[in-house]
């Protein structure tokens, strides 16, 4: 069931980043409610290497959930992805939380295309992701750090 949630994860990672590569390419489609907005004016613009870095991390994010749960077989020592997953968990959850102003759950300005999207769909796959990296965490495979069997092979 874990391993379903960490392929499913690292899909909605890989489908962001491809957002945000065709974004960087120049894409139109979703880009005015990309960005919050206040008094008609975007509070940044993001460049194309913003974009593409952004794209990177995301596809970062996709490749340690993969690992996490096995994906990548021993080639990494299992505490890095640990490590990563639970980074992964930590930032998500405080995007979805937000700044108490523009982004998150908990923001003021509720009026514009970004605040609406923000509430109904960005925050809540905000949140999805938290969770679903918090999760991932407990799976469990021969060399899994939450196994207790790790630590009694690490005495021996």
């Amino acid at each position: 069931m874990i391993r379903i949630l960490g392929v499913s994860l690292a899909v909605v990672f890989a489908m962001l980043s491809l957002f945000h590569i065709f974004w960087a390419a120049g894409g139109q489609f979703g880009g005015k409610a990309a960005v919050p907005v206040v008094n008609g004016e975007r509070l940044f613009n993001p460049s194309t290497f913003g974009t593409i870095t952004v794209a990177a991390a995301l596809i970062l994010a996709m490749l340690v959930v993969l690992g996490r749960i096995g994906f990548w077989g021993a080639a990494l020592p299992v505490w890095i992805f640990h490590l990563g997953v639970s980074g992964i968990s930590l930032l998500f959850t405080m995007r979805a939380i937000g700044d108490f102003r523009y982004l998150g759950f908990f923001k003021s300005v509720s009026e514009t295309d970004f605040a609406r999207w923000d509430t109904w769909v960005y925050s809540p796959l905000c949140l999805f992701i938290a969770v679903a990296a918090f999760l991932t965490n407990f799976y469990k495979d021969q060399n899994s750090i939450m196994d207790f069997e790790f630590y009694r092979r690490i005495k021996e």
